[in-house]
């Protein structure tokens, strides 16, 4: 695999991952709440240390998403170059006569 598949994939990787991350944290909060629409916790530590670990998540989550897409930029810059290159060894090339 080549450096700019590779960038690609590396873009890809952490994007997804990111973003199943913030889906399954919010889902679980949802699924948390009752009829009322309060958040149901069976004790205040439990309340405590659940709301940390999930805002936690919730900024690791938002880091993969901003690494996955300055990734992903940073492929579409290498296979720019890549196709400048190649545009160029063809415009260098002496045409036979």
């Amino acid at each position: 695999m080549d450096a700019v598949t590779s960038q690609l994939v590396l873009g890809i990787i952490p994007l997804v991952t990111g973003i199943g991350l913030v889906y399954w944290i919010s889902r679980r909060k949802f699924y948390r709440r009752n009829a009322v629409g309060a958040e149901g916790f069976s004790s205040f530590e439990a309340s405590v240390f659940t709301r940390f670990i999930e805002r936690i998540g919730k900024w690791v989550a938002y880091a993969l998403i901003i690494i996955g897409i300055l990734f992903i930029w940073s492929y579409t810059q290498m296979k720019k170059d890549k196709e400048k290159e190649q545009q160029e060894i063809k415009t260098e090339q002496p045409v036979p006569r």
